[in-house]
């Protein structure tokens, strides 16, 4: 059976303050599609669109630290809690979603960012 925790969880101006520290250790993870991404993105994200899991979920466990804080984005939060997820189950203990993904960043943070 699948046990579900839960994940921790991020505002967008939380979001804001972590990534105005730039934080050299910080790892960003978006993991919304291509042509999204196109529209708005965040600089310092690292994109991984779900729908290629199968391309890259090998190559991210040895990318990544487990240790290190990971933030996650996607659209409003949901394909971002499926990864936080899947990291956790994985040995990841820093991992958080960012609610409201980046379409509340766009609303709260920064309106320069395209909303769709």
């Amino acid at each position: 059976m699948f046990e579900y925790s839960a994940i921790p969880e991020i505002d967008v101006n939380q979001l804001a303050v972590r990534l105005a520290e730039s934080s050299p250790s910080l790892q960003l993870i978006d993991v919304r599609e291509k042509n999204e991404v196109a529209i708005a993105y965040i600089e310092g994200f690292e994109v991984f669109p779900l729908s290629e899991f199968e391309q890259w979920s090998s190559e991210i466990l040895l990318k990544l630290d487990p240790e290190t804080e990971t933030i996650v984005i996607c659209h409003h939060g949901m394909r971002s809690a499926q990864l936080c997820q899947w990291l956790k189950i994985r040995g990841f203990s820093n991992v958080q979603n960012v609610i409201g993904g980046i379409d509340a960043y766009s609303r709260l943070v920064d309106s320069s960012i395209q909303r769709y």
